[in-house]
This record gives C-alpha cells, sequence and structure tokens, in this order.
C-alpha cells in the first residue's frame, strides 16, 4: 500500500496500524485530529464498521481498501478487490454520500441481523473463518438451521409491521447481503430509509424454498420472508441472543432500536466518467 501510495505521488502520509479492528475508532479519530480529510481503510467489514461508526457526521471521506473475507461494502459499491484498483478508486473515484444506520446507537453501513446470521458469524469467527474463508460460512450456516425460532415483536416507524416466531431478522442498508445474495431487492444506500426483512422459515425444506427465491433476487415472493422499510425499526425479542453488524458479532440482547442517518458518511467510489478525479488526498 504504501509503495502504490508513493507511485502516485503521495509518500507522505499519516499511517496508523491497528491489532484488532476494535482498536480502529480510536486511530480513525486521531487521524481526524491529525488533520486527515482522506482515510484508507484497509481491512475487513469488521474493520471498516468501526470506522464508520467512529467518523460518521464528522465531514471526513472513506477510501474502503477491501481486505476481508467477505467485503460486503466494497463488492455493493463496484470497489475493486485487488488493492491497486482500490488505491486508485481512493485517489481518483467519485465521491458518494452514503446512509449509514444504528442498531443500539453503533453505525453500520451495510447491515445488521439477529438470529441465523448473527449464529453463523459468531460460530465463523472461532477461527473457521481464518482457515477456510467464505466457506466457513456455509458450514456454520448448516448447523445454525438446527436452532428453533424466536418469538419477536417488530415496530416499523411506531406502528407494529411483524408479531409471531421469526428464526432470522435482518435490517439493510444495501442490496446485497452475507455471502453476497440480494436480500432486499429495491434497496439503495442512499435512499434515506433502511429496509428490514423477516424470515420465518423452518427446517431444511422451507428454507430451501425460501433461499430458492432468495437466490433469484425475489425475496419478498418468498411465503417465508417479510420484507418492508422505515426511518426507525424496533426489534423485541422473547429471549435474549447474540446480534450482528456488518459481519461483526456482537453480545446478546432482547431490544435492538434501528435508526436511519441519511448522508452521514461520504465514500469514494468508481469514477463514471474517467480521468475526472473527484477525491483528495492528504
Amino acid at each position: 500500500m504504501r509503495a502504490e501510495l508513493a507511485r502516485s505521488g503521495h509518500a507522505d502520509v499519516l499511517w496508523y496500524e491497528v491489532p484488532k479492528s476494535r482498536k480502529a475508532p480510536a486511530a480513525a479519530r486521531q487521524a481526524l485530529k491529525d488533520g486527515a480529510d482522506l482515510l484508507f481503510v484497509w481491512g475487513g467489514d469488521g474493520t471498516v464498521q468501526r470506522v464508520v461508526d467512529a467518523v460518521a457526521g464528522s465531514g471526513a471521506t472513506l477510501a474502503v481498501l477491501p481486505a476481508g473475507t467477505a467485503n460486503l461494502l466494497a463488492r455493493n459499491l463496484g470497489i475493486p478487490i485487488d488493492l491497486n484498483g482500490a488505491v486508485e478508486v481512493g485517489l481518483h473515484g467519485d465521491r458518494r454520500k452514503l446512509d449509514t444506520g444504528s442498531v443500539n446507537g453503533e453505525h453500520f453501513a451495510v447491515m445488521s441481523g439477529v438470529g441465523l446470521d448473527a449464529f453463523m458469524i459468531k460460530a465463523a469467527d472461532s477461527g473457521l473463518k481464518d482457515r477456510f474463508g467464505r466457506v466457513a460460512y456455509v458450514w456454520t450456516g448448516a448447523k445454525a438451521l438446527r436452532r428453533g425460532r424466536t418469538k419477536a415483536t417488530i415496530k416499523v416507524d411506531g406502528a407494529v409491521w411483524f408479531k409471531g416466531k421469526t428464526s432470522c431478522v435482518l435490517v439493510g442498508n444495501i442490496q446485497k447481503v452475507l455471502g453476497g445474495i440480494t436480500f432486499f431487492d429495491a434497496a439503495e444506500p442512499d435512499d434515506g430509509v433502511l429496509d428490514v426483512g423477516v424470515i420465518t422459515a423452518k427446517g431444511s425444506v422451507e428454507w430451501a424454498r425460501a433461499l430458492s427465491r432468495v437466490a433469484v433476487g425475489k425475496a419478498a415472493k418468498s411465503p417465508f420472508i417479510q420484507v418492508s422499510t422505515g426511518k426507525k425499526i424496533s426489534v423485541t425479542l422473547a429471549s435474549a441472543v447474540p446480534y450482528e453488524l456488518d459481519g461483526g458479532d456482537r453480545p446478546k440482547s432482547n431490544k435492538l432500536r434501528f435508526v436511519v442517518h441519511p448522508a452521514s458518511i461520504t465514500v469514494c467510489v468508481p469514477s463514471t466518467q474517467e480521468h475526472e478525479p473527484s477525491c483528495s488526498s492528504r
């Protein structure tokens, strides 16, 4: 990365290294104090989410250098997975203002979920992901299907929208979620709302039917999936279970409060017009 920046005329840059993603917010805030206005975030979805949470609303611009397992934000925005291409987007791409969501006060850019996906991520993060990459999610997902459903009450913008048993609740800001599947067909990261989806499937047969709809981009057509949109979403569960945001697991909770924050971050994305850079570096 240093060499690529130097070749682009940016040899003298501020540099911060962290051993774990949870250390990233402090480094990001220090970078802003040190005068940075463009932050290259080199890491996986967890690191990117931590930085998003730290700088949302600050006016700083993020350039994502994907180096994780899923790289959900980068894939949704068309940012190249290779380092050279991602650096090029950071230096010469367009700037795009995006919404963020927050769950219990913590910002995310991609999605948050409770139920099946959270159990998958928590299990994969126990070492399987480092050894097997994205295949780890397939293995842990198959095991998580054996878990029962949880009673939930979901309110969208103050009104009860769902009440019953669910195996998975997803709240997203973009179309593609874990595994690169398109779950929210019409979601846009700058539409001022969050998308919410509930999966009620139980057992392998119902899950197979639900996932077959998801696979062709028609999740809302499944009898086991319900979707909606809103600016404020609350999820109350009968028992505390783990939840996740942007691929990072969080402790158990039985109450989740989601809020959309319109145009709260700026991200460098591939340019729509060649040779007309709009991102600057400091």
